[in-house]
């Protein structure tokens, strides 16, 4: 059993809360644990002058991650100037996994913008924002299919990422915060329902890793991304 009482290979308790915001084209709140991450998705019409100068065809999909200052147990100074690194490279995680979900010729020159705003922080804050950042780009993008203006297949098979770690020799799934500053590995998977590969962040925090030990946190991050395709995929039904 672990700190929370849950099997190795079990997910912490997971909520989804379609139109938390009443503004945005798509807004959920989701719940991991006592992780819960808002998430916002803006649509703009046109592209980044990057894309643009370099006349590349269709849109793009980025993301901005925050975290509140009393997101976590102690105060952390607001990012009023510049991103730290670690919220730069959280970011550009959080865009890479999404923009796997659609397709941006189909998307045409328009910019969708998944805000990522960290209310409680109890680990895995990033796997949470991209799960629950596809269900609500899944949203805003299917008004605008339903409306005729973006073909069908504008959206890709569904996206979800969760953590897996080694704690003291044991191979464990979803880590909270505890867990995963006991690590002695830490990986981030980002899957899609498809059961292919988006991006793996793996490390050796404290013991390296073999082989055979990668294979089994694959095996137990494959198990618990099937269980948020499912949760997502009922969040959607009751959307639509």
């Amino acid at each position: 059993m672990r700190i929370d009482g849950r099997k190795l290979n079990q997910i912490r308790p997971v909520t989804i809360t379609p139109g938390y915001i009443v503004y945005p084209e798509g807004s959920i709140l989701i719940g991991m644990g006592e992780t819960k991450v808002l998430c916002n998705v803006t649509i703009e019409n046109g592209v980044p002058s990057w894309k643009r100068d370099q006349n590349l065809p269709g849109g793009w999909v980025t993301a901005e991650y925050a975290m509140l200052p009393r997101a976590t147990q102690r105060r952390t100074p607001r990012e009023i100037f510049r991103p730290g690194s670690r919220t730069q490279e959280i970011r550009r995680l959080i865009g890479r996994s999404l923009r796997a979900a659609v397709d941006l010729v189909n998307l045409g020159p328009r910019t969708c913008i998944v805000d990522c705003d960290v209310l409680q922080a109890d680990g895995g804050t990033r796997t949470a924002a991209i799960t629950g950042g596809y269900v609500a780009l899944y949203m805003a993008l299917n008004k605008l299919i339903k409306a005729g203006t973006l073909p069908s297949d504008t959206l890709k098979p569904g996206i979800a990422a969760i953590s897996v770690g080694i704690v003291s020799g044991v191979a464990m799934l979803d880590l909270c915060y505890e867990e995963d500053a006991a690590a002695d590995v830490d990986i981030n998977v980002v899957m899609s329902s498809e059961g292919k590969y988006v991006e793996i962040q793996g490390t050796a925090e404290g013991a390296a890793f073999s082989r055979r030990d990668f294979n089994e946190l694959l095996d137990l991050a494959y198990i618990g991304i099937g269980e948020l395709l499912n949760i997502q995929n009922e969040a959607l039904d009751d959307i639509a």
